[in-house]
């Protein structure tokens, strides 16, 4: 019973579509990634679906090692859709839009092989993406026809609010019940006309839950996960007209402790990276295909498994 306990403690939100332990669930880990810093065909409006598969056997404490449990494996299917506007306008030379997202956490499967469970999830809506934007234009080689791009990115402030699906007994939900703030910087360069390198960087502030989950324990009124700094990086080859190749990973650092009643709780910070293949499909400048699979490594206090990302992008002409 008390292993049982000290697990429910640790396990106690979603995260990345993900089983997670203290972070919210719209994490963009990985589902982002080539020619990330500038958008397929110019201004105008977008919708992007992505979908994620995610499995994991193996549930990490602080030092990294499994947990003490009988069995170790968890599997969702989550669905993310979003709409993105890109103005012909600009602002300070600088072309602004906006982005919304809504996540779907569509199925799951958790076993601990426990007699009495103690682990369970809920499937459901996940809390909505709002975030203001300002696009670049590319840095060109030349200017007129002839020139390629050499640099582009952009600047986006995130807010999630809480609107997702929560439950305080159930230690996985897609909904966090509270909203957090992820800024991010994304950028592109061309060191060679079909090399590119792509990056997205984060920064994650999380305000307090006031409702937290039954997992805490008693006497817990609010809880307030830390801070973290997390990224995409990408490299990708032109090796045919219409297709790409390449090499896509994340990280993911939580650089502050977590808060419970508002103290300070050491030992829950959490830590992943990632690394794998992934590849570019266009079917023509308003259709875009991006495949991205992802092996994590190095977890501490949450799972450590593989997700698998299929991007559909259209943009409307």
């Amino acid at each position: 019973m008390i292993k049982k306990l000290a697990f429910v403690l640790f396990l106690t939100g979603w995260f990345s579509t993900a089983v997670a332990y203290d972070q919210p669930l719209t994490i963009n880990l990985g589902a982002t990634s080539f020619l990330d810093g500038g958008v397929p065909n110019g201004p105008g409006w977008y919708w992007e679906s992505y979908t994620q598969f995610y499995n994991t056997h193996k549930f990490t404490d602080d030092k990294g090692h499994k947990l003490p449990l009988p069995h170790q494996r968890f599997h969702s299917i989550a669905n993310l859709n979003q709409v993105i506007y890109i103005s012909t306008c600009k602002i300070w030379g600088v072309h602004w839009g906006f982005d919304i997202l809504l996540p779907l956490l569509v199925e799951t499967d958790i076993e601990d092989g426990l007699h009495h469970r103690v682990l369970d999830a809920t499937t459901g809506v996940g809390d909505l993406l709002i975030g203001p934007l300002l696009q670049f234009d590319p840095v060109m080689s030349e200017e007129g026809s002839k020139g390629r791009p050499l640099f582009v990115q952009r600047f986006e402030i995130d807010f999630f609010l809480p609107v997702g699906k929560y439950r305080r007994s159930i230690p996985i939900t897609p909904g966090s019940n509270t909203w957090y703030f992820n800024p991010y910087w994304a950028g592109t360069i061309w060191p060679h006309a079909k090399w590119s390198i792509s990056w997205r960087l984060h920064y994650l502030w999380n305000a307090k839950n006031h409702d937290p989950k039954l997992a805490f324990g008693p006497g817990v009124s609010t809880t307030q996960a830390g801070q973290v700094v997390h990224a995409n990086i990408a490299s990708s080859v032109e090796v045919l007209k219409k297709l790409r190749l390449g090499i896509n990973g994340y990280f993911f650092i939580q650089f502050t402790d977590t808060k419970v009643n508002g103290r300070n709780v050491s030992g829950r910070r959490e830590r992943v990276w990632a690394i794998g293949p992934g590849l570019v499909y266009s079917f023509s400048l308003n259709n875009v295909l991006l495949v991205n699979l992802y092996f994590e490594q190095h977890a501490r206090n949450r799972p450590q498994g593989t997700s698998l990302f299929l991007r559909y992008v259209y943009h409307f002409h």
